[in-house]
């Protein structure tokens, strides 16, 4: 005897060995032995051998309308043998009752399966609506299949190409748009933006990487949302001292300046003066709501994005000619070892005098050094601000950047770029650097002297972080490192300028140290902030492989950094040259150029020569975030 059974969802045959009340004993017709319940048995039948019912079964299934046969059932349940005893017109064979049981089995949307060998027909309409999804299906596959074949020849449907962001930065893997897509690309070998390109879409690849920066922060586009302007700071005192401003050129948010005053019976009083947006509006108002949005200004070669609006830069920067809300830090300086024996920090407008920038004040850098003077406006002042800035930094006992670092600043226009070196550490760099580090260091002291809870940088075994608490900064030196120094800038300078003043006026500090807004603010901040320091440097990456091609360069020097990895003269930019034989890290190579992909940001090198001599690496700053 033979026994036609289900197992796993399949149905199976198998010849009986042995038989108890609740099992069987079976052998497949590939010799396989097993043990069957009893109650998984369908049909038992002496011929055909098990193998030729199952063929013949198929074969006698596949002649049978599966929409005859559930007209036929009604709408009541039934056993397959009953069915296919209607079907014959008599007692079916085995062959007949196998066949109708497969086609039952096989049409799940027709029949509901309700038991061992029993079946009800679907419902009309939700037959109705199964059927129309399973055509539905149907045609979204073919027409995945006629979109994959066109970009097969590089041809992109119009339906796409609409999509071309998403596709790109955040493809939606329940589109068809997509699995199509993606689909092209495996069989073509090539990224999604290489397929694009090839498709005649992604003319610009400057275009693709700033596309995909502003997809991730601004997906519904960089405009400000309406706001209130902000308001005007009452009944702030005029400073006596006017002040002056050192920025490169096109700075439009201009945070800091300086003054210099000599007071009676020897001395100076030095001011540091910072922007005072957050006089302007407060935490919770909707100006607020979009610096904690965009928390940071994000800069790139040729673009930048700022965190507050226009109208508010142009109200709070310092700019030339215009008395300006500040908070100021007043330094007395002895000049005879360049001490300082007082600090007072006000709240106060400042007279902008100038503007100056580095383009026409660097050539101070080496004239101080040498005693020279050049003759330029604030030049005396900005000596005398360098003079402390050294004493300053020797009392720290540590550098404000490396003396062997170098800086790059990028000008882009009208496509083309400008790639200027500048050595960490110049005069005007240090004076910058050691008076803001001492502000932030004296308002972060002042905070946690009042118990007003502010957002510090913590430097230990290491590692930089963001924390609530007043903690020494080993980088720098200090005992306590607030940010308060770009307000117009950072949204975390902001948060402390906000508790600063109302340390300074008695008034309730806005947030508490364990208040969720300071906490989730600091999180975001340090998050958004990294994100926006790779895109810096993935954006700096593509301008100096564009100037690579732009002044045809087709044979570099390098220095070698470790193993297979070198850095480009002149430029930030790091490749791997699997050809360069191992050598000393300082060594000095020449590289042939042989290809620049910039829709990949890649540079592809071949090694040529070892150079005589070697050169010292240029490192990073200890802590490169540490810029005020």
């Amino acid at each position: 005897m033979h026994v036609l059974y289900e197992e796993e969802g399949e149905l199976k045959v198998g010849a009986v060995l042995a038989r108890s009340a609740a099992s069987f004993q079976v052998e497949s017709p590939r010799g396989k032995r097993s043990k069957v319940k009893a109650a998984n048995v369908l049909l038992a039948f002496e011929r055909p051998p098990g193998a030729e019912l199952l063929a013949a079964a198929e074969s006698f299934a596949a002649g049978l309308d599966t929409d005859f046969l559930w007209q036929c059932c009604g709408g009541r349940e039934f056993g397959f043998a009953d069915l296919a005893r209607e079907y014959v017109g008599g007692e079916p064979t085995p062959t007949e009752a196998a066949g109708v049981l497969m086609k039952l089995h096989s049409a799940p949307m027709y029949f509901y399966r309700r038991g061992k060998g029993r079946f009800q027909a679907a419902p009309t309409e939700t037959l109705k609506l199964a059927l129309a999804s399973v055509e539905k299906k149907r045609r979204v596959q073919e027409q995945i299949g006629a979109w994959t074949g066109a970009l097969a020849r590089f041809e992109c449907p119009a339906e796409l190409a609409a999509l071309k962001d998403e596709l790109l930065y955040a493809p939606d893997r329940a589109k068809p748009e997509t699995r199509a897509f993606e689909q092209a690309c495996k069989t073509a070998g090539l990224t999604p933006a290489r397929l694009f390109e090839r498709c005649g879409l992604l003319p610009d690849p400057h275009e693709y990487h700033l596309g995909r920066f502003l997809h991730e922060f601004f997906p519904r586009g960089t405009r400000f949302p309406p706001h209130e302007p902000p308001r005007q700071p009452q009944e702030l005192p005029l400073a006596g001292a006017e002040a002056f401003s050192l920025d490169e050129v096109g700075t439009t948010e201009i945070d800091d300046a300086f003054s210099v005053q000599r007071v009676p019976g020897g001395g100076l009083r030095v001011g540091i003066h910072i922007a005072a947006p957050a006089l302007g509006f407060a935490p919770g108002s909707p100006l607020d709501a979009i610096a904690r949005e965009r928390l940071s200004t994000a800069y790139m070669p040729g673009r930048k994005f700022t965190m507050l609006p226009q109208d508010v830069i142009e109200r709070f920067s310092l700019d030339h000619g215009a008395a300006q809300p500040a908070v100021s830090l007043y330094l007395d300086v002895a000049e005879r070892d360049w001490a300082v024996r007082g600090r007072t920090t006000r709240l106060e407008r400042v007279k902008i005098a100038a503007n100056l920038r580095h383009a026409q004040y660097d050539a101070l850098n080496e004239r101080f050094e040498s005693g020279q003077v050049a003759g330029l406006p604030f030049e005396d002042e900005l000596r005398s601000l360098w003079r402390l800035a050294v004493a300053l930094e020797a009392r720290r006992g540590k550098p404000a950047a490396l003396a062997r670092a170098l800086d790059f600043s990028f000008f882009v226009e009208d496509g083309r770029v400008r790639i200027v070196r500048r050595k960490r550490g110049a005069p005007l760099d240090k004076l910058v650097a050691e008076l803001m580090i001492l502000a932030n260091t004296a308002w972060g002291e002042l905070l946690a002297e009042r118990d007003v809870a502010a957002i510090y940088r913590v430097q230990s075994t290491g590692k930089v972080r963001l924390s609530v608490h007043p903690e020494a900064h080993d980088g720098l030196g200090v005992a306590c490192y607030a940010w308060t120094t770009s307000p117009l800038r950072r949204y975390v300078d902001l948060v402390n300028q906000w508790q600063l003043a109302a340390a300074l006026s008695g008034a309730r500090a806005p947030f508490a140290r364990n208040s969720d807004a300071l906490l989730t603010a600091m999180r975001a901040f340090e998050v958004t902030y990294a994100r926006y320091d790779e895109h810096q440097r993935a954006m700096e990456t593509f301008w100096c492989l564009r100037w690579l091609l732009q002044e045809k360069i087709h044979t570099a020097e390098a220095l070698v950094l470790r193993d297979n990895v070198v850095r480009i003269e002149g430029l930030p930019l790091t490749a791997r040259v699997p050809s360069l034989p191992e050598l000393e890290p300082g060594t000095r190579v020449r590289l042939e150029v042989k290809e620049v992909d910039l829709l990949e940001r890649s540079i592809a090198c071949v090694y040529r020569e070892a150079l005589g001599g070697s050169a010292p690496l240029l490192e990073d700053a200890a802590d490169p975030q540490q810029k005020a």
